[in-house]
């Protein structure tokens, strides 16, 4: 990660400097990005602690009120708890105006399964609202399956098996050349429920089976059915379903494999090929500050050529940009 507790933490003199940065007659917004990009979550929740006693008043409010655009998301972004956090992710990206269906993927795929079942609490109390009914009512398809069965968080974790890795890389083999439903289903199945260190031999099992690399695979493996339905009339809504699948299931292999590297590709998409697409830039900033942002920022650097710091700071301007800096924490070593 880059960010870590900050030491010899005092969260009544922080309270303190925010309350007087938020309070005077302009917003001093240099203060608030020294104080909450420079303190871990655990640190954030106790300063708003204080800040209530003090003020009488909530402090993330308080930055509702007195920030603005994106520099506002990013503020408020870092004073969730992460499940909670996750929880607020999910809801937009499915009660938004399109689905994002990539934020689905970022955060169900990557969490274990203690995460899922914390961040599915915090919806159902944030929203009052189950989030796998949400799921179901909100997407569909075989992507709405890949993602009921994410969002059970029933996934093995911590366990591998040599001797069926190659039975599972057979039947994904099978799953990639067949066109029927049942097929994909147990593509799904697979990925969906296998543990990671499980997944990890798999694909080096399908490899050697099939010499191709999983994702290739996956993505040729639809091709007949894009073909198809470009050929039919009337089937907009079934080609988008299956472009979603297909898309999807290539970015849950990519995230099974190598978090860092998959979240610097999305990075990378969100900044280049989206016209800096903010809201998962924000989203994965502080989503992977205290995790691994420091390895994504080396995969980026190592596949992209530039570093994220000179890619944020070549889109992004004013307080907004000076806070994602920030949580990125620096570029030294990058260069």
């Amino acid at each position: 990660g880059t960010i870590f507790p900050a030491p010899n933490f005092n969260p009544i003199m922080d309270a303190q400097l925010l309350g007087g940065a938020l309070q005077g007659i302009s917003c001093e917004k240099d203060v608030l990005i020294e104080i909450l990009t420079q303190r871990c979550n655990s640190q954030r929740l106790m300063i708003a602690e204080a800040y209530r006693d003090m003020y009488g008043r909530d402090l993330t409010t308080d930055l509702k009120e007195n920030l603005s655009h994106h520099f506002k998301e990013v503020m408020v972004g870092l004073m969730y708890p992460p499940a909670s956090y996750d929880a607020h992710e999910l809801w937009h990206a499915l009660k938004g105006v399109d689905t994002e269906e990539n934020c689905l993927i970022d955060i169900l795929a990557s969490r274990s399964n203690m995460e899922i079942f914390q961040m599915k609490e915090a919806y159902l109390m944030q929203y009052n609202t189950d989030l796998q009914q949400d799921i179901d009512s909100e997407t569909s398809g075989h992507f709405r399956d890949t993602l009921m069965n994410l969002a059970q968080g029933t996934r093995m974790e911590g366990y591998a098996d040599p001797s069926t890795a190659a039975q599972d890389a057979m039947i994904l083999w099978e799953a990639c050349q067949q066109k029927t439903g049942e097929h994909k289903n147990m593509l799904q199945m697979i990925l969906c429920n296998r543990s990671h260190q499980q997944l990890w031999m798999v694909f080096q099992e399908f490899q050697n089976i099939s010499g191709q690399d999983i994702v290739d695979a996956i993505n040729e493996c639809y091709d007949g059915y894009f073909q198809e339905l470009r050929e039919k009339k009337n089937n907009k809504l079934s080609y988008n379903n299956l472009l979603f699948t297909c898309c999807n299931s290539s970015l849950l292999v990519l995230c099974i494999r190598d978090k860092p590297s998959y979240f610097a590709y999305r990075l990378y998409n969100a900044i280049h090929d989206f016209g800096f697409h903010n809201k998962t830039v924000i989203r994965i900033l502080i989503a992977r500050s205290e995790i691994d942002l420091m390895n994504i920022r080396q995969r980026y650097k190592e596949r992209y050529g530039k570093s994220l710091f000179h890619d944020i700071k070549h889109f992004a301007s004013g307080h907004y940009e000076s806070a994602l800096l920030a949580i990125c924490a620096g570029d030294t070593e990058d260069y």
